[in-house]
């Protein structure tokens, strides 16, 4: 499981868009969304990164995994 800390989520919205670009990365992946925390969880085969970028190409400031 890939957890991603995404400070400027904020709202509904933002959870929708972050998950479209999850899922433009790897439409396999599995993506459960903690608004409270900010935090995205990701199940998926492809590496952090990718998603790490994807979520940045969206318009938000991802941390890096394990930062």
């Amino acid at each position: 499981m890939i957890e991603i800390a995404v400070p400027d989520m904020t709202c509904g919205h933002c959870a929708s868009v972050i998950t479209k670009a999850v899922k433009e990365t790897d439409a396999a992946a599995r993506c459960e969304i903690d608004l409270a925390a900010r935090r995205v969880r990701i199940a998926s085969t492809e590496p952090a990164g990718a998603f790490v970028e994807a979520i940045a190409e969206a318009g938000y400031s991802p941390a890096q995994p394990g930062s």
